[in-house]
This record gives structure tokens, C-alpha cells and sequence, in this order.
């Protein structure tokens, strides 16, 4: 059996039980607030517990890092949907400590996705486009300052709601301690 048909059977019994009516809520988060995060395994369950966040609270946007690395980009675009059409109210940008991220080193990925078959054409022509992939693929060297600078990029985002407030926080994965690094108030 493949982890797929592992993953539809489970939801076929899920779904026939009824096990998601505790789960049921509305698309409007109850604690009127998004958070971008990272999408770091140790904080799928452990960030929410240490926030006091449960299901249909807050509107959680994930990715590598927790950075916004585009003003234009689906991340920002997702906070502002949060906040111009699900009443969100508040922002938090939370990324954590030893975050995979700040260890990525583009070339050695570079050089791993050619050892799984993408041809130097294709990166031949990314540069001949004008794509930079290493400056793409970069991770970041200190957590606080990532955050800060996604802070401030949607801080002064031309179409952010300037009343917002946009925080900034560090998590520790390992014990759910949260570092305040930019309060929005």
C-alpha cells in the first residue's frame, strides 16, 4: 500500500464515522487574527498548543521559514485576504529557532535536484532569464532578523491596512517558548 491509499482509507472511515464534527467551524477565524509561520514539523501541533489556539481560531499560513520573500508574492496575498476578507484583525509572523532555513545552502540544493534528474538546461535558461535560483533559494542567517524583515515587509506593504498591527515572534521547537522580537501595537 502506498502512503496515499494509506492516507484515503483513513479518510474514507474519518469521514464515514463522522470523527470531523469537533472540528466543524466557519471560515471567519474566532480570535479575529493570521499567522504566517513556518511549515517546521515540530510546530504543526506544538505552536497552537503553546498559543492556546485550537481549530477555527486563527488563519495559519505556512511556509520555509516564515519569510516573506515577494511583497507580491502568495504569502502576502494570503495575509491580505485574511485581512480584508476573513476579518482578521491581527497579524503574527512566528519563526523559530534552528530552522532548517537558516541552514539551506542553494548550491548543494542546486546540486541535488540535478542528482534527481532537472537537466543544466533548465537551469541554463532560469540564468539566461534573468532568474537568480541561489538568491531564490537562499535561507537566512539570524531567525530575529528574518522575522523582522517580514514584519516590516508587510508593515509597509502599499496595500496593508495601516491600523493592523503586525507582530513578530520566535518560537522554541523544542518547548513552545515564545521570544517576542516586534511588537505591532
Amino acid at each position: 500500500m502506498t502512503l496515499l491509499s494509506d492516507i484515503l482509507t483513513f479518510n474514507q472511515t474519518f469521514v464515514e464515522e463522522k470523527q470531523y464534527e469537533p472540528y466543524v467551524t466557519t471560515k471567519i477565524p474566532n480570535k479575529k487574527l493570521v499567522i504566517l509561520t513556518c511549515m517546521d514539523t515540530r510546530l504543526v501541533e506544538l505552536l497552537p498548543k503553546s498559543m492556546n489556539v485550537k481549530n477555527g481560531d486563527v488563519k495559519m499560513v505556512r511556509n520555509a521559514g516564515a519569510v516573506i520573500t515577494h511583497p507580491f508574492g502568495s504569502i502576502m496575498r494570503s495575509l491580505l485576504v485574511a485581512i480584508y476578507e476573513l476579518q482578521a484583525e491581527e497579524v503574527l509572523i512566528i519563526g523559530h529557532y534552528d530552522c532548517g532555513m537558516s541552514a539551506v545552502n542553494s548550491h548543494a540544493t542546486v546540486e541535488k535536484m540535478k542528482e534527481r534528474g532537472v537537466s543544466e538546461d533548465i537551469f541554463n535558461t532560469l540564468s539566461y532569464s534573468g532568474i537568480d535560483l541561489h538568491s531564490w533559494l537562499k535561507g537566512f542567517d539570524d531567525v530575529q532578523e528574518s522575522v523582522k524583515n517580514s514584519v516590516e515587509m508587510v508593515r509597509n506593504h502599499p496595500l496593508m491596512d495601516k491600523k493592523v498591527p503586525v507582530h513578530g515572534l520566535v518560537v522554541d521547537p523544542s518547548n513552545g517558548k515564545l521570544d517576542l522580537i516586534e511588537e505591532g501595537y
